[in-house]
């Protein structure tokens, strides 16, 4: 009776599946908290250094930048020394890169952005790599959904500390508060190396021809190819709200702490979010319809915060917001756990970082556009607004797409 007892239990509470899946919760959870605090602690270090605020999107595009390049070429990296390794590599260079932050020094932001961009990139790809190993692919949305819901987690954390401590000890410490964490976090994962790297090829090496056959592995599958669009629109909304919220909201008469705490409050809506989304796509609907609703709702309500004024009421704002956090910072487990299921066997890494090399583009191109027409108009809300046109596109070919006859089986076996 006990053994069948255990061979019924849901493959989401088998050992394997759950370490993983923490190791890899913490992991991004760490690395979204490094990657928020800048965003979060923006107000004071845009007054205590005295640059313009169109600075930050500045910030934003050059770590993006760097992210393209590391989701690229990050596949060898991934296959040589596993996993495991490429997430701990992933964290020590959030460390460098806060810690260099930290000097307060605008020149070497720059190079601080690189680090710290490049090192965050690789997160995703090697988490995601680990854990389609183990994940059952019935249940891969939901367990994608599940893991990728440290993003939110690390934006809260962010989002809530961040300003208190900038007020405690300065927003330098801060930024020293989160590299710390980023390393001793690093090192706490080393136990696990033995025995989620056990697939690593240490004879895999990395060529520059690697960018062009993930672009081309990407861009060859159709699947693929839909999801890599949908990317760059969603993560380009996201950056921009991720970095220029607080701000915004400190433009119309918000303290740094009230703004932070509604920062908070809005994008914890984005981890039951990514939940449900991962549900309804593992269960109900098809992932691609999903993500075309996400779309959609992403577009509508980010248009709408372009139109946020002093006079709206906070409880008004945070209705809005919750849209935007519930779309534009929910939609990545669905979307990773179908990139994972359209990539070749043992590809998982390079493929993922090739899909989101293209929401890296996003990133990239829509904080750099956010920061000129800030600067050319002095509106936050012009910036918004625009932003609002990706995604409703991308929801629209979402809509129009019909999934192949090879997705058509994948799913159906999937759901038997």
């Amino acid at each position: 009776m006990a053994a069948s007892s255990r061979n019924n239990v849901s493959p989401l509470f088998q050992g394997p599946l759950l370490l993983a899946l923490g190791a890899t919760f913490l992991q991004q959870t760490f690395v979204s908290i490094g990657r928020t605090v800048p965003a979060v602690t923006a107000p004071e270090i845009i007054a205590d250094l005295r640059i313009d605020p169109a600075f930050i999107g500045v910030y934003f595009g050059i770590s993006a930048a760097a992210a393209l390049i590391g989701q690229l070429g990050c596949g060898s990296f991934i296959i040589r020394h596993g996993a495991l390794r490429m997430s701990q590599i992933a964290l020590v260079m959030i460390a460098i890169g806060m810690a260099l932050m930290a000097a307060g020094i605008p020149a070497v932001f720059a190079i601080s952005a690189i680090i710290a961009g490049a090192g965050g990139a690789v997160s995703t790809p090697a988490s995601s790599h680990l854990l389609g190993r183990v994940a059952p692919p019935k249940q891969a949305p939901l367990v994608f959904s599940l893991k990728q819901t440290a993003v939110p987690a690390g934006l809260l954390l962010a989002g809530s500390l961040a300003p208190a401590l900038s007020a405690l000890i300065g927003w330098r410490g801060a930024v020293l508060c989160a590299a710390a964490g980023a390393a001793i976090f690093a090192v706490m994962l080393q136990p696990l190396r033995a025995r989620f790297d056990d697939d690593r090829v240490p004879t895999q090496l990395f060529r520059v021809s690697d960018f062009g056959r993930t672009l081309k592995s990407v861009l060859g599958v159709r699947e693929l190819r839909a999801m890599s669009w949908a990317c760059l629109a969603f993560n380009g909304v996201q950056q921009v709200f991720t970095a220029y919220f607080v701000i915004y909201l400190t433009h119309l008469n918000y303290s740094l702490v009230e703004a932070g705490f509604m920062f908070s409050a809005v994008v914890s809506i984005a981890v039951p979010g990514r939940i449900l989304w991962g549900w309804v796509g593992s269960f109900h609907l098809s992932p691609r319809l999903v993500m075309a609703g996400l779309a959609l709702g992403m577009s509508g309500s980010v248009a709408v915060t372009g139109l946020f004024g002093a006079d709206w009421p906070a409880w008004l704002i945070g209705v809005v917001a919750g849209g935007v956090s519930i779309t534009a910072l929910s939609w990545h487990g669905i979307l990773l756990s179908e990139t994972a299921r359209a990539a070749p066997e043992g590809m998982r890494g390079a493929v993922t970082g090739g899909v989101l090399s293209f929401g890296q583009f996003g990133a990239l191109s829509m904080p750099l556009i956010f920061s000129g027409l800030l600067s050319l108009t002095g509106s936050y809300g012009i910036g918004f607004i625009a932003c609002a046109i990706p995604p409703l596109f991308a929801g629209i070919a979402l809509l129009r797409q019909r999934d192949s006859p090879r997705v058509q089986r994948s799913r159906k076996a999937r759901t038997t």
